[in-house]
């Protein structure tokens, strides 16, 4: 069946008078394209945190353990590298020559406590609780801290992180030092 070019316009014309003008559009509704911009926000900062603590802890070479243990879904996360110490992805204080600049802690050169650190700490903490009872979650009795350090992170250095860790501002009673799994190597 084949129609010619004037009575395929005709058919065409009569099929739009059939169809009604469609109402003006007065209003868009954008709240469903909000809330999926909004998820994706949060993603997109999720990930970047994550990427970021990987991309920090990705500089620290790890020492060895045969030991595992489940990691807590509760605990913050505390990176020494050679330059920083990174907490959450968040830069706190600088590292040079394996220790914190004297003018950042508590006592200069010979103080332990690391004010700036000991006040952040405090800080995500609470707000790790508040995020917590927000979502009807269990807030663990004793707040946890995980640490993850280079093998030659000196110790003077881990003991001052701790030190400032354990402080009233900060709250943090448990420390897990992550280390990085050997594979057991079966006599011959």
């Amino acid at each position: 069946m084949s129609f010619s070019i004037r009575e395929a316009r005709g058919i065409v014309r009569k099929a739009c008078g059939r169809v009604p003008e469609g109402e003006e559009i007065r209003h868009l509704n954008i709240m469903p394209m909000m809330d999926m911009m909004t998820i994706l926000l949060v993603a997109f900062i999720s990930q970047a945190a994550a990427s970021a603590t990987a991309v920090v802890a990705g500089t620290v070479v790890l020492p060895s353990s045969i030991s595992e243990q489940p990691m807590p879904e509760t605990a913050s996360t505390l990176v020494i590298t050679r330059t920083a110490i990174v907490v959450e992805g968040e830069e706190i204080v600088a590292v040079r020559n394996g220790d914190v600049d004297a003018a950042q802690k508590e006592g200069g050169a010979d103080g332990r406590k690391i004010p700036r650190l000991s006040n952040f700490l405090g800080n995500l903490r609470r707000e790790h609780e508040v995020a917590l009872k927000r979502d009807g979650k269990p807030v663990p009795p004793v707040p946890e801290l995980m640490i993850i350090a280079d093998r030659t992170t000196p110790y003077g250095l881990l003991l001052s992180v701790m030190f400032s860790a354990k402080q009233k501002e900060a709250g943090y009673k448990r420390f897990r030092l992550i280390v990085r799994k050997n594979q057991l190597i079966t006599p011959k």
